[in-house]
């Protein structure tokens, strides 16, 4: 069984690319009713987590999750993260909620996608070229990751992309980021909103409705901007910080 959280496509596909070459079945992470059951296990059955990386850790909804989750020790548990560049300590927060739950992670891998973080300056999505050579990276790279758990890879250390100063990025800078960078308070919608709802729909959390003024943001945003990007129009804006920015639409994926 694969768990995952998916706020602009690309650990949807990761997710999706995995349950097929393993054949497997998908629940998603942010559905109350995928907290409500309870899940045991087959002799020998593998369980994945798959999610993006946010501020170089997991979301907080796949680490409350895990905390919440109703379901027996796995015999062999793995991770797959999705990020734009590098993943910091994402595996070492990982690893800390599961045994919080006294589980064991025998494997854990990243894959690079095209970037979808645009809310702080310098941030951006990719161009064309490197989106779509991305993306054909990551093809090759999940088939390499599902052939390894199909042989259920143990790992002494994960395969992560951890990137520079790690230790800095999810210790020092994370922190801070959560604290000051999460809030849903700078989202708008300019005046050339439709009103279509599909920043409503699109929402993995259910955290906008769209009333007569436009789209209205609840407290418990996961900043995966899944409504920024799903925009067609490009009314979404997070204060100022994402003028004149681009939209992923996961072109490539299709």
């Amino acid at each position: 069984m694969i768990f995952y959280f998916s706020g602009t496509g690309n650990s949807r596909w990761v997710a999706g690319m995995l349950a097929d070459l393993l054949h497997d079945e998908l629940v998603p992470m942010a559905e109350e009713s995928s907290l409500s059951a309870t899940y045991s296990w087959k002799p020998g059955e593998k369980v994945g987590f798959v999610f993006p990386v946010y501020a170089w850790a997991p979301p907080k909804l796949v680490l409350d999750f895990i905390t919440r989750v109703k379901m027996e020790k796995p015999e062999y548990l793995y991770f797959v993260c999705t990020c734009g560049d590098d993943t910091g300590k994402t595996g070492e927060v990982l690893v800390k909620a599961l045994k919080e739950r006294r589980w064991d992670c025998q494997a854990g891998y990243s894959v690079t996608m095209p970037n979808t973080y645009v809310s702080l300056p310098g941030f951006d999505v990719d161009d064309k070229d490197t989106e779509r050579m991305k993306v054909q990276h990551a093809k090759a790279r999940v088939e390499f990751i599902a052939d390894e758990l199909a042989k259920k890879v143990r790992m002494a250390s994960f395969n992560c992309h951890e990137g520079a100063v790690p230790f800095l990025k999810t210790y020092v800078i994370r922190p801070f980021f959560n604290r000051f960078l999460m809030s849903p308070e700078p989202f708008r919608a300019t005046d050339a909103c439709i009103s279509c709802k599909r920043c409503e729909k699109k929402c993995p959390v259910h955290n906008i409705k769209v009333e007569a003024g436009g789209p209205c943001w609840g407290n418990h945003c996961t900043q995966c901007l899944a409504c920024y990007h799903v925009c067609p129009v490009h009314a979404i804006q997070y204060g100022n910080r994402t003028e004149g920015k681009g939209q992923y639409k996961g072109e490539h994926l299709k």
